[in-house]
């Protein structure tokens, strides 16, 4: 998976097309990443004995294909690469060429 926890992503389809956020959680073996602000629902708390029932309001996994990372410089949604500098591995956005 080329997008990691902490990078700012642009949502590329579906009902939330166009908003972005960081990703708080990778899901790697499902290919899905949860995003802040993204693909937010409604879930009914059921009681117990030390809190009360309730609706709460948590944002859902998204498929990591329906997202793109965010270029630093553009500013627009671009795909990720790799490069070897000095024997280490960094991921470079293929638009611009600027280190994520």
């Amino acid at each position: 998976m080329k997008i990691k926890k902490g990078d700012n992503v642009i949502v590329t389809t579906g009902k939330d097309k166009g908003k972005t956020g960081t990703v708080e959680r990778n899901l790697p073996r499902v290919d899905r990443v949860v995003v802040s602000g993204v693909n937010v629902r409604k879930v009914h708390k059921k009681p117990t004995q030390t809190s009360k029932g309730q609706i709460v309001e948590m944002t859902m996994p998204i498929h990591v294909s329906n997202v793109s990372i965010v270029d630093s410089k553009t500013k627009k949604a671009t795909r990720v690469g790799y490069s070897i500098e000095k024997g280490k591995k960094t991921r470079v956005t293929k638009k611009s060429g600027a280190t994520v």
